[in-house]
């Protein structure tokens, strides 16, 4: 047991999970937050359907996920051309499909329960469009980090889909997820829960660091 804190394996296999799945999460961001905002200030034909749909894919199981993303990218698959099937590129955007729809789910929560006549006060005293939107962005702060959050914790937890389309291949495409499930599966339980206590241990520091950013906003 001691041994395995310092195996320089268990390292790499817990930086590049915080790699992967901080990638996701950036993707998830750059997508879910205008697309949260988009639908929040919005009024056109077909939004109720398209909220469904965002609702929808927050409780997307992630095996489908996997499923989908490994035919995408199989190599006859419609992007089996970018080769990038069990390696890291292919969780990451499998936890990038999980993760956005979940961060634009709530940033639509959060930016839709702000007063909706702030936006035309600011347009009305000479805002552009753009500064607006920045601003409003600015005052739902609190719940645009939740959204991060939720979606950090959503993809750092996540195992079927990092598991079908990274297949888990030692020192490459191998989580903390995905090596806490081989051990278990080979009966090395006392590896199993050092691996688990690490990715808690990850987890947190994230949540923890955005729970900061968050108070320190609100004050």
């Amino acid at each position: 047991m001691d041994n395995i804190w310092q195996d320089p394996e268990i390292l790499a296999v817990a930086l590049l999970t915080i790699k992967v799945s901080g990638i996701a999460t950036i993707i998830s961001i750059i997508l879910g937050i205008p697309l949260g905002l988009w639908l929040a200030l919005n009024e056109f034909p077909g939004k109720k359907l398209i909220v469904s749909v965002v609702n929808f894919g927050m409780g997307l199981p992630p095996v489908v996920v996997g499923l989908v993303v490994s035919l995408m990218l199989w190599r006859y698959g419609p992007l089996g051309m970018l080769g990038i099937m069990y390696t890291s590129w292919a969780m990451i955007i499998a936890q990038a499909v999980i993760a956005s729809p979940i961060v634009a789910g709530l940033s639509f929560a959060a930016i839709g329960s702000l007063n909706p006549k702030l936006r035309l006060q600011l347009l009305s005293l000479g805002a552009s469009k753009w500064q607006a939107n920045i601003l409003l962005i600015r005052q739902a702060k609190l719940g645009l980090l939740a959204a991060v959050m939720a979606g950090f914790g959503g993809v750092v937890s996540e195992v079927g889909a990092s598991m079908m389309v990274g297949g888990n291949i030692k020192g490459q495409t191998r989580v903390l997820t995905t090596a806490t499930v081989m051990e278990v599966g080979k009966g090395n339980y006392d590896t199993a829960l050092a691996l688990s206590f690490i990715l808690l241990v990850v987890a947190y520091g994230i949540v923890a660091a955005l729970t900061y950013l968050q108070n320190r906003t609100a004050r």
